[in-house]
């Protein structure tokens, strides 16, 4: 009887698993479809959902209208740049405070991750005044700092928590073979948090990828990366809905097909040191 229960519960819970995926996934399905309709098709109502005349006119325009490889690249180097940038510092940022703790060091956390709370408009002017004097304004170099910045909280506090449970003796007999800081944090520790430091990695990255308000504000042409891409097709004129998420299709694509090829490494991460 207790068997039948528990294989009743866990069956609900797939189902609704199933049913929590499936809902947060459709809207991402929804915009692929779109983006192979034509452009009445996409307006319809009642809307079509599978029975259409499938196209790809929609990607043959994105593609001559916009040089979608640049944007590309100028995302690449800003999610890439920006992660590596953040992971370098936070790496001996959360060493400190996991295994050489203050009394403030909870205070400085809470303070970190409460500038996260704060609406990025709040501070755009003034960002705005020091990229225009810096002579940063729509560049790669800029963006990569802003985006490293502001995600920096969020890699602390990943970090620290992977640290956390780590045992403090491993690195003290370390210390004890002679091992420097440098070593300890590159030697010891480091492969020791592997994967933490991949699903650090890999969420900072997503989150860079998609950062749009930052991107739109401090870019105009020479740095715009694939959320100004998709930007671009919203005119006066209106919005093309098949065009625009042709092109969305193809900004989300590749951080689609990174997700689901490091899914498990992603899992493995957000849950090092949950179970011991």
């Amino acid at each position: 009887m207790a068997r039948s229960v528990t294989n009743q519960r866990k069956a609900i819970n797939t189902l609704l698993a199933w049913a929590v995926g499936l809902l947060i996934f459709f809207p991402i399905l929804w915009t692929i479809l779109t983006s192979f309709k034509t452009e009445a098709q996409a307006i319809s109502d009642p809307p079509v959902f599978m029975f259409f005349d499938w196209t790809l006119d929609n990607y043959g325009v994105v593609l001559e209208r916009s040089n979608y490889g640049r944007f590309l690249w100028n995302s690449i180097i800003i999610a890439g740049g920006s992660t590596l940038l953040g992971v370098i510092i936070a790496v001996p940022a959360a060493w400190s405070m996991a295994f050489v703790p203050s009394r403030r060091t909870k205070d400085i956390l809470l303070w970190m991750l409460s500038t996260k709370m704060l609406p990025a408009v709040g501070v755009l002017y003034p960002i705005y005044l020091l990229f225009i004097r810096a002579g940063m304004l729509d560049s790669l170099i800029g963006l990569v700092i802003v985006i490293m910045l502001i995600n920096l909280p969020i890699i602390v506090w990943m970090l620290y928590t992977y640290f956390r449970e780590i045992p403090g003796e491993i690195l003290e007999a370390a210390r004890m073979d002679g091992a420097a800081l440098k070593e300890e944090i590159l030697y010891v520790l480091t492969p020791m948090a592997i994967p933490g430091i991949a699903s650090t990695v890999l969420l900072n990255f997503i989150l860079a990828w998609n950062e749009a308000f930052w991107t739109l504000n401090l870019t105009a042409a020479n740095a715009a990366p694939l959320t100004a891409f998709i930007a671009s097709y919203s005119s006066p004129e209106g919005l093309f809905y098949a065009k625009l998420s042709a092109a969305s299709t193809m900004a989300i694509a590749p951080i689609l097909i990174l997700g689901w090829f490091s899914q498990k490494q992603l899992v493995r991460g957000l849950t090092f040191g949950a179970v011991k």
